[in-house]
């Protein structure tokens, strides 16, 4: 009985558990892009990638990564900048391609991240286990992929009313499963079209292993790389109350987000990578979006802003 009371507090940080059929999806989804990953090795090894595979596969996770990194993250969560609505609807659907869950539970779990930061709470810290190096590996399977089964779903309705009171997020998260079906065969598609007088259907299936399951594969690992590598390891040149770090190899596939120091320092800023020379390519865009007058009120930073965060 006191536990139920707890899960009914709308206050709580988590809401109903998390049930079988729930567990199962999440199997599916993020277990069979791992298991293309590892095949892809043995499918290189046997015959190769195309280049048709390779530029479909990065078409796809540029449009997929952004989604996920200016739209879930810098746009939904953060409040970074304000979008118009083709903006907004399309930075939601882009985000939901990439499969990795609807915008609404995305962000309340990245909030309830950053309420918690590396202690108790905190719904992936690679440190939940202890300081051990053997609690330290624990701790970064989990902060890796391990959370994602975990038994307490995020409280929506105390960490994203906003999201949920949006009637255009509503829809588009109402569409995931067909959006997500796309995001599989669209690859597949263009694939077996490209070049082809007739449907080809080797290289639609190439292109469904390569684009499709790889391509998410790569970049689920990529997104999770920023909850456990992150906050295991990297630089530290802004004050923040938790371990998160500068990871600078993995800022030209992760969009910017592995510039995480400065991003948990002033998680409103709508660019991490601030410093000279940090690639930041969703910085980059919403910079372009907002010329091209589809963003406004971006919240850049500037020197005194970027100063009073330093660390000492």
């Amino acid at each position: 009985m006191a536990e139920q009371a707890v899960l009914a507090d709308p206050n709580a940080p988590w809401g109903e558990r998390m049930g079988t059929p729930d567990r199962v999806i999440v199997g599916i989804f993020v277990g069979i892009p791992f298991v293309a990953v590892i095949a892809s090795i043995v499918v290189l090894w046997g015959w190769g990638v195309t280049w048709r595979d390779l530029v479909i596969g990065a078409v796809m996770y540029v449009v997929t990564g952004h989604g996920i990194t200016i739209g879930y993250h810098r746009l939904f969560t953060h409040k970074s900048f304000k979008a118009n609505r083709p903006l907004k609807i399309g930075l939601a659907v882009a985000g939901t391609m990439a499969i990795e869950g609807d915008v609404m539970t995305w962000a309340a779990d990245h909030r309830r991240h950053h309420q918690y930061s590396d202690q108790p709470g905190d719904p992936h810290s690679p440190w939940r286990f202890g300081r051990s190096v053997p609690a330290l590996v624990k701790g970064m399977v989990w902060a890796h992929v391990g959370w994602t089964f975990n038994n307490e779903k995020t409280n929506q309705q105390r960490y994203v009313p906003d999201l949920l009171a949006d009637r255009d997020l509503q829809r588009v998260a109402a569409w995931q499963p067909a959006i997500v079906l796309f995001s599989l065969l669209a690859p597949a598609v263009v694939g077996g079209l490209w070049g082809a007088g007739a449907w080809d259907g080797g290289a639609a299936w190439s292109a469904f292993f390569w684009a499709g399951l790889v391509r998410i594969g790569l970049l689920h690992h990529v997104t999770w790389s920023i909850n456990s590598i992150c906050h295991l390891a990297g630089s530290h040149p802004f004050r923040s109350r938790d371990r998160s770090g500068n990871v600078w190899w993995l800022a030209p596939i992760s969009g910017g987000e592995s510039w995480h120091n400065l991003h948990h320092a002033d998680p409103t800023s709508a660019r991490h990578g601030a410093l000279r020379g940090q690639i930041d390519s969703s910085a980059r865009l919403i910079w372009l979006f907002e010329r091209l007058g589809w963003a406004h009120d971006v919240r850049w930073p500037n020197e005194q802003r970027l100063a009073a965060r330093k660390a000492t």
